[in-house]
């Protein structure tokens, strides 16, 4: 499919080159070391004689990255001059920069994070908010307006400071609340979510129980009030087995509420009703929940005189013995 792709784009105005490297090759060591390859396929779009290099995240198939990278090597921001081009540009997430006119540190730090970001989101510009599907028409900017296929549907940001801008686009170019399926066009919001460096809150209820409503409800209230703060995500248990599973969860728990910070450490409400989301959650940022750790059941018989130790029993029987104590770490 790459070969297939080369050769069509070999022709494209200007030329895209597509290259391959055997990057275990030992010649080719430094190379992969230099880009922090990582797996393969690996893929690299490399700008400015290699200056610029940034992740290839397109499509694998011979058009889809054909059409990909046609699209990567043109301007990172589009123009909007007119309702259609509007309406041809602005699918799913897509950042437009509305503007007084096309000069000015607004506009130039505007097209550098276009530039910066532009793998991972669509960036457009215009000077007539008229021509824009959504939001406030009036408006002469600068303003950045975010537009989505969730939640309020678009958002306006006036701060033009690289790092803040960033932010924001970051944040709210995901659900306010991400839900877990295998629709593929829910994968690219999964990924940022469980990409994110916020703490994320992950509900798993059974969708067709009578509480069901209520309990999404009541965790959409949570989800907005923490916005920014937390990342939060939502699934059916009766599909999200492999989750559960994960995270040493059981069916009989359901619903269940997990919060995973730094990737590491979690903390978990089991059997969850409405009404406790809120207060455990607020528990949580209070630092008031103990942290979970998954435990084998203490043995009802430990008279041996070596002791078996769990994770439920290591404070009394080792660190609260009064005794030193020689523990070994076996592999299950």
């Amino acid at each position: 499919e790459y070969e297939k792709a080369a050769s069509v784009l070999s022709s494209h105005d200007p030329p895209i080159t597509l290259a391959k490297v055997d990057a275990n090759e030992e010649s080719n060591r430094e190379l992969a070391t230099q880009f922090e390859i990582r797996g393969f396929p690996t893929i690299k779009i490399l700008r400015n004689g290699g200056k610029s290099s940034q992740d290839y995240k397109g499509p694998r198939d011979a058009d889809g990255i054909v059409n990909y990278l046609k699209k990567q090597s043109g301007p990172a921001s589009a123009e909007i001059k007119s309702a259609e081009d509007a309406s041809n540009l602005i699918k799913d997430v897509y950042i437009v920069g509305i503007f007084p006119k096309l000069s000015g540190d607004e506009f130039n730090n505007f097209k550098a994070l276009a530039e910066k970001l532009r793998t991972d989101y669509d960036f457009g510009h215009t000077l007539d908010a008229k021509l824009l599907p959504r939001g406030e028409t009036s408006v002469s900017g600068p303003v950045v307006r975010l537009f989505k296929p969730f939640d309020e549907q678009f958002v306006d940001f006036k701060d033009f400071d690289p790092a803040k801008l960033e932010k924001f686009i970051e944040s709210s170019s995901i659900p306010t609340v991400t839900e877990f399926n295998n629709d593929p066009s829910n994968h690219v919001y999964l990924s940022k979510f469980f990409s994110s460096s916020n703490d994320k809150a992950m509900f798993f209820l059974n969708y067709t129980t009578e509480a069901a409503d209520s309990l999404k409800s009541k965790y959409r209230e949570v989800a907005e009030q923490y916005k920014g703060e937390i990342s939060f995500l939502i699934g059916d248990s009766e599909s999200s087995q492999a989750a559960l599973n994960y995270f040493g969860l059981k069916e009989d728990q359901v619903p269940v509420l997990l919060v995973q910070k730094d990737d590491r450490f979690k903390y978990v409400k089991f059997n969850v009703e409405a009404d406790q989301i809120a207060p455990w959650v607020k528990d949580y940022k209070n630092g008031k929940v103990p942290q979970f750790i998954k435990s084998e059941p203490i043995p009802e018989s430990n008279n041996e005189p070596v002791k078996v130790v769990v994770a439920d029993s290591i404070q009394d029987v080792v660190y609260k013995s009064g005794k030193n104590v020689l523990l070994e770490f076996y592999s299950p």
